[in-house]
């Protein structure tokens, strides 16, 4: 059996990352999905419809449409933010499993209410935290051993995003009530690579805001330390107004270091939308240093962070071990708990789900 899903909102991204990677919709590039089918999509632009068509996939001019038709068991939501609690609500109240990009909802009150529906009606619902599935951060998570005792780590995603106006303009700048900003927009991303790579849930938060250098209507960026449940602290840092040179320097910045009193772990451009193949703009790197040499760690099998994410959820469908948007409530929790500290002076909050 195989899971048919179709795309709701087919922007670059969606047709992109999702359509073409994810759900293997470029075949030159990928074999078909074990679990899960893309058979169609639709976004409120028909201008995309050629777009959608031209990989094969059935157009379809409304999600009532795509509500409407029993072919489909599940919905992947691309959106912008401020629509994918209405979008997967009526997906939800329809019947239909559902995918989500992040962030699942732009508040905690409307996320819950999805996994409220979700769970009553027995469907699985999830959030797109693919950067849990790259194999550099898997085998990260497994060499974490070798460090002996770790106290610290930091988690990093900085770069230059909106010093020009078009991008300024843009709801990652502008519309922090939609998640814009560093910490709603990455920071995110941090929280739930470092729950994974550390097995534990984050408890406290405690922020500041950068200096604000850039004309966007949201924070430039915020360092955050997070308290996990058993007091052990590491730390965020997100921004978007660091210029770190070109590509090269701005994606290998995107990773972490951990901190044993051994060694440290340092991953250079694990935290990205990368799946480490050859052709990728960067190499990923994954490193384990003592002091006295620096070793390589290996990843394991390379397989795409996004398929591997769209092949889980088909899994749970098919399995009936049904996943759930607790982890993703948790992390919205994160994010606002983090702007309600930066607001403080860097008070220390403790998150509530």
């Amino acid at each position: 059996m195989k899971v048919k899903y179709v795309l709701v909102g087919f922007g670059g991204i969606a047709e992109n990352r999702v359509a073409k990677e994810g759900y293997a919709c470029d075949v030159k590039r990928f074999k078909a999905l074990k679990t899960a089918q893309l058979i169609g999509a639709t976004d409120v632009n028909p201008a995309r419809q050629k777009a959608a068509e031209a990989l094969g996939l059935k157009w379809y001019p409304s999600l009532d449409a795509v509500l409407a038709d029993k072919a489909v068991d599940g919905v992947y939501i691309a959106t912008n933010n401020a629509s994918h609690a209405k979008l997967a609500l009526a997906a939800l109240k329809a019947g239909k499993h559902v995918i989500v990009e992040k962030p699942i909802a732009t508040s905690i009150a409307d996320a819950k209410a999805m996994n409220k529906v979700a769970k009553a009606k027995k469907l699985s619902l999830t959030v797109d935290h693919m950067m849990v599935n790259n194999p550099y951060n898997i085998a990260g998570k497994a060499a974490m051993k070798k460090l002996g005792t770790v106290n610290d780590s930091c988690f990093h995603m900085e770069f230059a995003y909106g010093y020009d106006p078009a991008e300024a303009a843009t709801w990652r700048c502008s519309k922090v009530e939609e998640m814009g900003g560093p910490i709603g927009d990455v920071a995110s991303h941090c929280f739930y690579v470092a729950e994974f790579m550390f097995g534990k849930k984050i408890k406290k938060v405690a922020a500041v805001y950068y200096p604000k250098v850039m004309s966007i209507k949201a924070e430039d960026g915020a360092y955050i330390k997070f308290f996990f449940e058993d007091g052990t602290q590491g730390s965020v840092n997100a921004a978007f107004s660091e210029l770190r040179g070109g590509l090269a320097g701005t994606l290998t910045n995107l990773g972490y270091e951990i901190y044993g009193n051994k060694a440290a772990l340092r991953g250079y451009g694990t935290m990205f939308q990368l799946s480490g193949y050859a052709d990728e703009p960067i190499k990923q790197r994954l490193e384990i240093d003592d002091g006295k040499k620096v070793v390589a760690v290996k990843p394991g099998k390379i397989q795409n962070i996004y398929q591997t994410l769209i092949e889980g959820h088909a899994k749970s469908v098919v399995s009936g071990k049904l996943q759930n948007a607790d982890d993703a409530i948790h992390n919205l929790a994160l994010c606002a708990a983090c702007h309600e500290s930066a607001k403080k002076g860097g008070k220390i909050i403790a998150v509530k789900d």
